[in-house]
């Protein structure tokens, strides 16, 4: 069975062609990076008018890259939510087109349940399994027990982990996007020389919060630059270098939390933010003397695309969990256990 996977739900245009939800024939993105660079995060009216100018073309690189045609396609899977509404109308309305055109069944994806799928495109993960989600839009913990079921464990109550380092980079001057930006500086730093607060970690909650946290680092970097002798011993990178190990700290305990409360044995990092460095080690370090299974997808699979799509997509064409053409997006969409709500909406 083979599916095209559409994703718009953010800044890049993705594009892929899947077959049986694992093996990836294609895989095309296009990055808004440049175009949100000056503005130091993303401009939805922007993202949505590249989305407009790019579909099309990435489409079509995507089945010149694999030899295919719309002809070969079994299936249409696309992002309907969560995301930013006009960037996700775009995705969603081209999906519908090549659809109905050319007789295809539709298949609306939960593009956080892309992302928790996402390892398969590359390994057998074995089920149960607790996934992190973390990017800029979302960081969560879901109890995974098979496909097209998940019990969320945890969400931010604020800014997700992504945005936190979006914001703090921004604060910093360094410039969009924030995460590879401090990923980088923050290896030269010291990652103790600012006690930043760790939200939340005394209490039993598997939820997360980081606008403390970047309140924090705003406060912090106003008395540091008017304090000539603050700025001599505490640099730059050991700013940044801090503000990721508070983030990781947190971000490490939850999972180690979560994986103690279901007892499973393999864990999945996905999202953009599973690229950082730092995180990974850490979560090697936390598990290296355990038998518990750790699971990374290749960066190429962390950041949005349209592979993770139709992964999911396909669990749900075999489920028969199809659309017409009335479904719409929604920019906020949880996840549901098992549920066919999402293929009728």
């Amino acid at each position: 069975m083979i599916l095209l996977g559409l994703d718009t739900s953010c800044d890049d245009t993705s594009a892929a062609v899947v077959e049986d939800g694992r093996r990836v024939l294609a895989n095309v993105v296009h990055s808004q990076v440049k175009v949100h660079h000056p503005y130091g995060g993303v401009v939805p009216e922007l993202a949505s008018r590249e989305h407009m100018r790019n579909i099309v073309p990435v489409v079509e690189a995507c089945l010149s890259e694999c030899g295919g045609d719309f002809q070969s396609l079994d299936g249409i899977a696309v992002t309907v939510g969560p995301g930013l509404v006009g960037a996700l109308l775009v995705g969603l309305y081209y999906a519908k087109g090549l659809a109905m055109a050319g007789g295809l069944p539709l298949v609306p994806v939960n593009h956080l349940e892309g992302h928790i799928l996402s390892i398969f495109l590359e390994e057998e993960v074995p089920f149960p399994f607790v996934a992190l989600t973390v990017s800029g839009g979302h960081t969560s913990l879901y109890h995974v027990t098979g496909f097209g079921r998940y019990v969320q464990m945890g969400q931010t109550l604020d800014d997700a982990a992504g945005e936190a380092f979006d914001k703090v980079a921004k604060i910093l001057g360094l410039g969009y996007p924030g995460g590879v930006l401090i990923d980088r500086l923050a290896r030269q730093g010291r990652p103790d020389a600012v006690a930043f607060p760790r939200a939340m970690l005394d209490r039993d909650s598997l939820d997360f919060s980081f606008s403390g946290l970047k309140t924090a680092v705003a406060l912090f970097v106003e008395k540091w630059s008017q304090d000539p002798a603050r700025a001599a011993s505490v640099g730059l990178h050991d700013i940044v270098a801090s503000f990721q190990e508070a983030v990781v700290d947190v971000l490490v305990e939850k999972v180690r939390r979560a994986r103690e409360a279901t007892g499973v044995s393999s864990l999945v990092v996905a999202g953009g933010v599973a690229c950082n460095s730092r995180l990974r080690a850490r979560l090697r370090e936390t598990f290296s003397e355990s038998r518990v299974g750790l699971y990374f997808p290749s960066p190429r699979y962390c950041t949005d695309n349209g592979a993770m799509i139709a992964a999911a997509g396909y669990h749900r064409l075999r489920r028969g969990e199809l659309a017409d053409l009335s479904v719409d997006v929604r920019s906020k969409f949880p996840i549901q256990d098992d549920s066919t709500s999402q293929g009728k909406a």
